[in-house]
């Protein structure tokens, strides 16, 4: 499982220095820009630079390490280029010195002496900054070795770059409730679609899903074994295959619609999600079960597959199969105002769905 929060974004500008002010004028949701303070006229916005001048002051020698570290009463870093595990001892070395971050820069190889490095500094209190100048690289450096970095400068002249940062690096946050159980049915056999995904879930942790968009329950993992099953907790038993799922770009899908590369969203039952992909999705016939809640003023309902390993969140925060689900139970579910989908994005239009 990967966590990427309390992630910095910081942004080296690639542009000249009399476009500069005009450049972040035109950025949101970034507060530390890696240039010189000198000719930032914009005072919303910290900075890192080689100056003492700036907020966070960095040093490319353990000699100008020490000295700042001395004299000056704010955050001062060491920045190194990386080709050798000599240079990553280097990084060591100024940590123990007190650097209060270090800037990793790799000649080839990336994840493997961040991966190094991680884990040697993990116990301190430095922070590790990487650089890309690509936004697709950045979700991966916030997951190497699980902890990732604690920060990655994009360098870039392109505002599209930093908001594609955003999207990829922001995570919904879903208010959910719980649900009342209204009624329960078989409704004999039908094809449901199990998810299973490459990074491993956690109790009260699964997908949200549902026969509406705008009404969905918490289906849980597969972490749970019984005395029949093994522990799966790679896995979402999620549904029949017209049931609806929330992707990590805002969109929906139906649950047939899932496949190999897609990414979803891993949501807990506080409510927090993360994003997961798509190893395998695997469509199977199976005995179906209908559960319908009401949560509010709001109806809906999901089909699942009758059998004892899947399982809803009780009021509790314990966890209860469908097949020993009751009338009247509660389980945690979401719900938001609803709107029409089309090709899985949502529409102001009139719904109506039973």
């Amino acid at each position: 499982m990967s966590a990427q929060k309390n992630k910095e974004l910081i942004v080296k500008p690639l542009v000249a220095k009399e476009k500069l002010n005009d450049f972040l004028s035109k950025i949101s949701n970034v507060s530390l820009i890696y240039s010189d303070p000198a000719v930032i006229s914009n005072k919303n916005f910290k900075t890192i630079f080689n100056s003492d001048r700036a907020d966070f002051v960095v040093t490319h020698t353990l000699d100008a390490l020490k000295e700042n570290k001395n004299k000056l009463q704010k955050s001062v870093g060491f920045s190194k280029m990386i080709s050798s595990n000599e240079d990553l001892e280097e990084i060591v070395i100024a940590s123990k010195y007190g650097a209060d971050f270090v800037i990793v820069e790799a000649v080839d190889w990336k994840i493997i002496p961040l991966e190094n490095l991680i884990a040697k500094l993990q116990k301190t209190r430095t922070k590790i900054y990487t650089t890309t100048k690509n936004s697709d690289e950045i979700r991966t450096m916030f997951s190497v070795l699980e902890h990732g970095v604690n920060g990655v400068i994009l360098e870039t002249a392109d505002v599209n770059q930093i908001e594609n940062s955003h999207k990829l690096l922001d995570n919904p946050n879903f208010k959910l409730k719980y649900a009342r159980i209204l009624e329960l049915k078989d409704v004999g056999m039908g094809e449901r679609v199990c998810v299973d995904t490459v990074s491993m879930m956690t109790i009260g942790e699964g997908m949200l899903i549902g026969s509406k968009s705008n009404f969905l329950f918490l289906v849980h993992n597969e972490s749970v074994g019984s005395s029949f099953t093994s522990p799966r907790p790679f896995r979402v038993n999620a549904g029949a295959i017209h049931c609806y799922t929330p992707m990590s770009d805002g969109t929906t899908k139906y649950l047939s619609e899932l496949e190999a590369g897609m990414e979803i969203l891993v949501v807990g039952n506080d409510g927090s999600s993360r994003k997961s992909t798509v190893g395998r999705s695997k469509i199977e016939s199976r005995p179906m079960r209908m559960v319908k809640a009401q949560l509010d003023d709001s109806k809906g309902s999901v089909i699942l597959q009758n059998a004892e390993t899947i399982r809803l969140i009780t009021k509790d925060k314990s966890l209860v199969s469908v097949t020993d689900l009751k009338v009247g139970d509660e389980v945690l579910a979401y719900t938001k105002p609803s709107s029409g989908r089309h090709f899985g994005m949502s529409v102001d239009e009139f719904i109506l769905e039973k």
